[in-house]
C-alpha cells in the first residue's frame, strides 16, 4: 500500500517506521530539517522536506494516488486543511489529527463532513476513553471501545444468582442499548442468538452505550456496588480531563480537578456544573493532602508534564488513593512504567499519541473490512462499510437475513456512531460493527457489497 504521512512528530515518526518495516511504501513530509534529516537515518522511506499543507507538494508526494493519508502534525489546522486537499486531490482514505474538541462538536456545524474527511484522530479524547473504560469497570475486563467511546465492549463473568441466568437472552429485559455479543463457556466460546441462554459461570461479552452498560452489571452481578458513588480526582483541567469528564457525566461517579490556573478553573466551572472545580497546585503535597486526595477512589493525573503526572500518582498512592492512573506525553517512558509501575503504585498509564497510532493502525489494511477485535481463533469484530446497491440497503435490520452467529452491534452515519436497534434502516455508506464467527465474514461481505 502507498502511505502519504504529514508531520514527523512522536505520532507520525511512530507510524511511519511501523508501516515501512511491514513493506509499505511510505513517503512522509515534515518542513523541519533537523526532523526530516533524522527521518532518513532511521527509516526506510521517502521523506520531503516541506509544507505539507500544499497542493503542489502534496502532489509531488504522490497524494493523489495513495492508499492512506495521514495528517498527524502538531496544528489542527494544518492538518484540516492538509487532508482536505489531500482528498480532492484523489486520496482514498484521509485521517486528519485534532487535538482541540471544537473540530468533534457537529451541534452546528460537522467538520468531518464538510472538509470531506474520512477520519479525525483525537489523541487526549482517545485516551480519555481508555482511561474512563477502567474507571467505569474496575477489576473486569474492558476489551474495546468503538465509535470515539460512544460504544463500549467489556467482558464479565455471570455470578450464581444473576437475573439473566437460565432465560433466553430474547426474553431478558435488557436495554435496546446493550447487547450480548459472545458467550464463552468452559472451552467453548460462540456468538450469541435470541435463543441463547446463560448459566453461572459464563463469561459474556457486552456492547452497548457506557452508561447504560454501566448500568446493567447488577443483572449479571447481583453483588455489583451500583448504589456506591465513586470518587474521581483529576489533576488539571487539560483536554484529556475534560473528555474524562464528559465519559463520567453520571451521578454515580462524583468528579473534582484539581487547576492551579484561576481562569482556567472558571471555564471549567461554566462547563462542568456539576465537577467540583478546585483552585491550587496540585503537585504540590499539601494541597494533596488538604484536600484528601487519599480518600478518592481514582486519582488521574492528565497535566502535559510528565514527571508531574509520576510523581503527583506516586503521592496519592502514598496517601492512599485507591487507583492512580496517568497520561505519558512521552511514548518511550511507558515502557519505563510498565516495569515499575506496581512500586510506583500506578495501576494504569495512557499514551495520547500511542492511543491515536494504534487508532489509525487498525483501519490500514486491503481487506473489505476491518478487523477491530481478534477475540479468539474463531470470532472477531469487524467494521465494514455499506455499498451502494448492496442488497441490505434501504431495510430494516430485522428484516436482514445476517448469518448466523452474526450480531450488529454498532451503526455510524454521518459520522455520528450509535447502537442498533431492530428499525433501523440501512444505507449506503453507513459503517456497521458486527461480533461474528469468522467463517461467516465472507457471507456477510455479500450482502453489504
Amino acid at each position: 500500500m502507498k502511505v502519504v504521512i504529514v508531520g514527523a512528530g512522536e505520532v507520525g515518526a511512530h507510524l511511519s517506521e511501523t508501516l515501512s518495516l511491514e513493506g509499505h511504501d511510505v513517503t512522509i513530509i515534515d518542513r523541519d530539517d533537523q526532523t526530516a534529516q533524522s527521518l532518513k537515518e532511521r527509516i526506510d522511506a521517502r521523506v520531503i522536506k516541506d509544507n505539507g499543507s500544499s497542493a503542489s507538494v502534496l502532489e509531488r508526494a504522490g497524494t493523489g494516488k495513495c492508499d492512506f493519508f495521514l495528517a498527524v502534525t502538531s496544528s489542527d489546522e494544518t492538518n484540516l486543511v492538509s487532508a482536505s486537499l489531500a482528498k480532492a486531490i484523489g486520496a482514498n482514505i484521509t485521517f486528519a489529527r485534532v487535538h482541540d474538541s471544537t473540530y468533534r462538536d457537529s451541534s452546528i456545524i460537522n467538520h468531518q463532513s464538510l472538509f470531506g474527511i474520512d477520519h479525525l484522530v483525537n489523541p487526549e479524547a482517545l485516551a480519555a476513553v481508555e482511561l474512563a473504560a477502567r474507571i467505569r469497570n474496575p477489576g473486569r475486563v474492558a476489551v474495546e471501545d468503538f465509535g470515539r467511546g460512544k460504544i463500549e465492549v467489556l467482558s464479565l463473568e455471570v455470578q450464581p444468582k444473576a437475573k439473566v441466568i437460565g432465560q433466553p437472552l430474547s426474553s431478558l429485559k435488557l436495554s435496546s442499548k446493550v447487547r450480548v455479543g459472545m458467550i464463552n463457556r468452559g472451552e467453548e466460546t460462540f456468538v450469541a442468538n435470541a435463543s441463547s441462554v446463560l448459566e453461572p459461570g459464563d463469561n459474556v461479552t457486552l456492547f452497548g452505550d457506557p452508561q447504560t452498560l454501566f448500568e446493567s452489571f447488577s443483572m449479571f452481578d447481583p453483588n455489583s456496588k451500583g448504589g456506591a458513588r465513586i470518587c474521581v480526582t483529576l489533576l488539571s483541567g487539560s483536554e484529556i480531563a475534560i473528555a474524562l469528564s464528559r465519559l463520567l457525566s453520571h451521578p454515580h461517579f462524583r468528579l473534582r480537578i484539581i487547576e492551579k490556573d484561576l481562569e482556567r478553573c472558571r471555564t471549567l466551572a461554566e462547563r462542568f456544573p456539576n465537577v467540583n472545580i478546585i483552585h491550587g497546585d496540585g503537585t504540590s503535597l499539601r494541597v494533596l493532602e488538604e484536600e484528601e486526595v487519599g480518600r478518592s477512589d481514582f486519582f488521574v493525573a492528565c497535566t502535559k508534564d510528565d514527571e508531574d503526572n509520576i510523581m503527583t500518582c506516586l503521592q496519592a498512592h502514598k496517601l492512599g488513593a485507591k487507583k492512580t492512573m496517568l497520561a505519558i506525553n512521552r511514548a518511550d517512558y511507558i515502557e519505563v512504567l510498565e516495569k515499575v509501575q506496581d512500586s510506583l503504585g500506578v495501576h494504569f498509564a495512557v499514551s495520547p499519541r500511542v492511543t491515536a497510532a494504534k487508532e489509525v493502525l487498525r483501519y490500514l489494511g486491503d481487506k473489505p473490512f476491518v478487523e477491530i477485535e481478534s477475540g479468539n481463533s474463531s470470532n472477531c469484530i469487524i467494521e465494514l462499510t455499506v455499498k451502494e446497491g448492496s442488497s441490505v440497503t434501504g431495510k430494516r435490520i430485522r428484516d436482514i437475513p445476517l448469518p448466523d452467529e452474526c450480531v450488529l452491534v454498532g451503526h455510524e452515519r454521518n459520522y455520528e456512531p450509535q447502537m442498533p436497534t431492530g428499525e433501523d434502516v440501512l444505507q449506503a455508506g453507513d459503517l456497521v460493527i458486527a461480533i461474528i464467527s469468522k467463517s461467516k465474514i465472507k457471507e456477510l461481505l455479500k450482502l453489504t457489497k
